[in-house]
């Protein structure tokens, strides 16, 4: 049975896997730079027996495994390359050798798991009919996203996918689970920068002043008008600000203010409609207290959207390979990625790899210094990927 095939494939190289995503995370590189990261893996797709290679958006790569029949349908599997600008904390044999820079996130996980899958997919190439295409993007962490550079350089075509899956690791499940979510998942994001301008000067003469900090401190309390009362309740939103940067003294007031934030949501027209709406709540206040504002709003990813079919057959396929127990129903997430560029183009499955392990002490979530995985789920991130796409393949849809 060919299920049974690549699970014996996907745990029989198991330590080839993690020995490979050990030198991507001893190894990492950041956004749009993957440079020794993209060779190193177009070197192990070639020493797979894979030679339809081909380079994208400078750092990223594309590959074809054609079954019997190559034609008759193409499914697209990804992983992203890149990482964080994180000092690593972790006493482990294979933490960072560049200093400042960690796979925080994952993305080694992602990579090493397609790599996995890629060998097994090739192994059994006689046994299924079809194409499946592999996507190795750079620069998912940094605006404008790999995937946006990826379908530009026309990565998703010669030949187009009929859907495109991806995994990303999830903390808070155990190794062994993963989990899945139809519909709408994760959130738009976009980042904001507001320059609020007065006169400054001495603090004790404020009435010689247009003091940027009193009139930036209302902008920001008023903004929050924008979800609690502009916004759907059964749209999620979210207008957080982390940085404000106000450079005077106790008793100085500067001229300026800088104020950093992020808006988040579910749905492009109310996206849309609220950066014009921030706009103009702060030019608003700012006139009217005698100051002025530059307020510029930097579009980053769409929302992700998994198209309800292909997710479902891909949760199906993930039940007969894990077991019903170790497939969890996810619930909608506020972060954002870049695979949601993808799903704008075609139908995507954007779901979850368990690499928890209380025992072991592996619990830090992305983005922290102290990030790891169970080094066991990267059998289940190359298996089940690898059924998956041949699931896909043998649909009818």
């Amino acid at each position: 049975m060919l299920k049974e095939t690549i699970k014996k494939l996907a745990a029989g190289q198991l330590n080839q896997t993690i020995e490979i995503r050990r030198h991507i995370h001893a190894n990492p590189e950041l956004s749009f730079e993957e440079h020794n990261t993209c060779a190193f893996v177009e070197k192990h797709l070639q020493e797979i027996g894979i030679t339809n290679i081909e380079r994208k958006a400078n750092t990223g790569l594309v590959a074809l495994i054609e079954g019997k029949n190559p034609s008759k349908k193409v499914i697209a599997l990804r992983a992203d390359m890149d990482a964080l600008p994180i000092i690593e904390q972790n006493d482990v044999p294979y933490k960072s050798k560049n200093e400042g820079v960690m796979h925080a996130c994952g993305h080694d996980v992602h990579t090493s798991s397609l790599l996995g899958a890629a060998r097994i997919l090739h192994a059994v190439k006689d046994q299924f009919e079809g194409t499946v295409k592999l996507i190795f993007q750079p620069g998912e962490e940094k605006i404008p996203g790999g995937a946006s550079l990826m379908i530009k350089d026309k990565a998703l075509e010669n030949p187009r996918p009929s859907g495109i899956v991806g995994q990303h690791v999830m903390p808070l499940f155990d190794a062994g689970k993963v989990g899945f979510r139809k519909g709408m998942y994760m959130a738009s994001a976009d980042e904001l920068y507001v320059k609020v301008i007065g006169k400054g000067g001495h603090g004790a003469m404020p009435e010689t002043l247009v003091d940027p900090i009193l009139i930036a401190s209302h902008i920001i309390v008023a903004l929050q008008q924008v979800i609690s009362r502009n916004a759907s309740p059964k749209i999620p939103s979210v207008l957080s600000f982390g940085r404000i940067e106000a450079l005077g003294a106790t008793n100085v007031i500067p001229n300026e203010v800088n104020i950093q934030g992020t808006f988040r949501t579910l749905d492009e027209e109310w996206r849309a409609e609220a950066h014009k709406k921030m706009v103009k709540i702060a030019e608003g206040i700012a006139e009217g207290m005698g100051g002025s504002v530059d307020f510029e709003v930097r579009k980053g990813y769409p929302f992700l959207k998994n198209a309800p079919e292909l997710t479902d057959r891909a949760y199906k396929a993930a039940q007969e390979y894990l077991g019903e127990e170790n497939v969890e129903d996810l619930d909608i997430w506020m972060a954002a990625e870049d695979f949601s560029y993808y799903t704008q183009e075609m139908d995507g499955c954007f779901y979850r790899l368990g690499i928890r392990n209380e025992e072991k002490g592996i619990t830090s979530g992305v983005h922290t210094p102290t990030f790891d995985i169970d080094e066991s789920a990267l059998e289940v991130g190359a298996g089940l990927m690898a059924w998956i796409a041949i699931n896909e393949l043998m649909s009818e849809a």
